[in-house]
């Protein structure tokens, strides 16, 4: 039985109070693959009622009773594992490769570094004759976005859960179909009533709902820098915390000892995966002003490498852009970009050849791109990737911090120690080194107006717990 047109509350599937629906786009299609139902604020209050009933139990439960949960959703998923990496091909239009090796997989990754990091976590510290203890902050509103669907969900349910807290999340309304499939491994995994609740729906309509709400005691966004704003100040009349992972703007810079073939190349493939769709993108790359040509030409062949099309197809590497709406977005970028003065190495305005139908985008390059220039100083969310000259360390340094963002930064180089004295300069909450591995035991967040808190294994944790000194507890 599809559930696709259900809420999930108190552990049912259960219908709207409004019925009311809304089409999902395969994006690769253009065309509707399948429809949900879109709650509102009766939907929403269904949802923390049950939460809140919940929390008095749950948030009672022994840290090994959460942690048996934790590893019985883990088993499940990997059991529906599938499901979700065909789910997010269709709703996200991702090549299944990577629906299934970066997709699907970062949720696992997420229960596995959650778990891990949950054996060892302790809730209490003896300091002197005071007992410092963490407590479950509450009912948990969780809203998150369309771009990297499961690693969000899993990133903020797992620790949640293993906090001691009750949840009630909104999925993305125009990728929400991964997010049912995570409410059925939930059901399935046995999570008692009311402890994971699943309201779909627009932002105004769901979302500012939750983050106002009375009863609800915490907001976890992810999403854009502009939305983030009005959970915000939604949140704000109810004093609830609200932990935030907004936009950016990453900096790579490719220092001039790197290794330029491999650096240039890499940094293209990170700012296009996901079809450039990462808050983390590593979207302006700078590099040595004599080497800049040197770097166009290097980056326009590992461009022009990227094959553009159908998902279901093997030889498929970049899949279309989630909407029509991100789709209109980035062409008008792109063209700012071209009457700004900027060079156009590859790629530009328009669908690449031979697709007439889906969201897609052709793989551009821009050079000789100032730190002023639109498509520098704008979160693009596309394959579209500006490439920046610096005259030394110093100036690099002060152009890759000169963005309103500070989620990520990116540093090239041969001498290990030289890119770490860089990194210690970059006001962002992740530097990368030489390109290295995903790892879901790092803490993720950002700087600036890239949000506040930290997410993933402990870090994650820690953001969903309140702290409780109790003095005279004596020896």
């Amino acid at each position: 039985m599809s559930h696709h047109e259900h809420f999930y509350i108190d552990g049912e599937w259960v219908s709207p109070v409004t019925p009311k629906t809304l089409d999902v786009i395969n994006p690769a299609t253009e065309e509707a693959f399948t429809r949900i139902s879109v709650g509102s604020a009766a939907d929403v209050d269904k949802a923390v009622a049950a939460a809140k009933a919940a929390f008095e139990t749950f948030s009672r439960t022994m840290p090994a009773e959460r942690l048996a949960l934790l590893k019985r959703i883990h088993e499940v998923y990997l059991e529906r594992f599938e499901d979700i990496a065909q789910a997010v091909s269709s709703e996200m239009g991702a090549p299944l490769a990577f629906a299934r090796d970066a997709q699907a997989w970062a949720g696992r990754g997420h229960l596995e570094s959650t778990i891990k990091a949950f054996e060892t976590y302790e809730f209490s510290e003896k300091r002197g004759s005071t007992m410092v203890v963490k407590e479950p902050i509450g009912v948990c509103a969780l809203i998150t976005p369309w771009n990297w669907p499961l690693n969000q969900i899993v990133c903020k349910v797992a620790p949640a859960i293993a906090a001691g807290c009750t949840v009630v999340l909104k999925p993305s309304e125009i990728a929400p179909i991964s997010g049912i499939v995570f409410a059925e491994i939930m059901h399935a995994a046995g999570v008692p009533k009311g402890v994971f609740n699943l309201v779909n729906g627009t932002g105004p309509d769901v979302g500012q709902i939750m983050a106002s709400h009375a009863d609800v005691d915490m907001v976890s966004f992810t999403g854009s820098t502009r939305a983030g704003i009005i959970v915000a100040k939604a949140a704000a009349d109810t004093v609830k915390r609200v932990a935030q992972e907004l936009g950016g703007k990453s900096a790579n810079i490719i220092l001039p000892d790197a290794d330029f073939e491999t650096a240039v190349t890499k940094g293209v493939r990170g700012c296009f995966s996901n079809t450039g769709q990462s808050c983390d993108a590593p979207t302006r790359m700078l590099v040595p002003r004599a080497r800049h040509d040197e770097a166009l030409a290097i980056a326009k062949v590992a461009a022009d490498a990227f094959r553009t099309g159908d998902p279901n197809a093997e030889d498929t590497n970049l899949g279309p852009v989630v909407s029509d709406i991100q789709f209109d977005k980035i062409q008008r970028l792109i063209e700012t970009g071209i009457r700004e003065g900027a060079t156009l190495v590859t790629g530009g305005p328009g669908r690449p050849e031979g697709l007439n139908r889906g969201y897609y985008i052709r793989p551009t390059v821009f050079g000789n791109v100032t730190p002023e220039m639109t498509i520098a100083r704008e979160e693009i969310f596309g394959p579209v990737l500006s490439i920046i000259s610096y005259e030394d360390e110093e100036d690099a340094i002060r152009i890759a911090n000169d963005t309103v963002y500070g989620l990520a930064a990116y540093v090239q180089s041969t001498d290990i120690a030289r890119a770490r004295r860089v990194a210690s300069r970059m006001r962002a909450g992740s530097v990368y080194l030489n390109y290295p591995d995903w790892d879901t035991m790092a803490s993720f967040g950002g700087y600036k107006q890239s949000g506040n808190g930290r997410e993933y294994a402990d870090f994650g944790i820690h953001d969903f717990l309140e702290i409780k000194s109790v003095v005279g507890y004596g020896d």
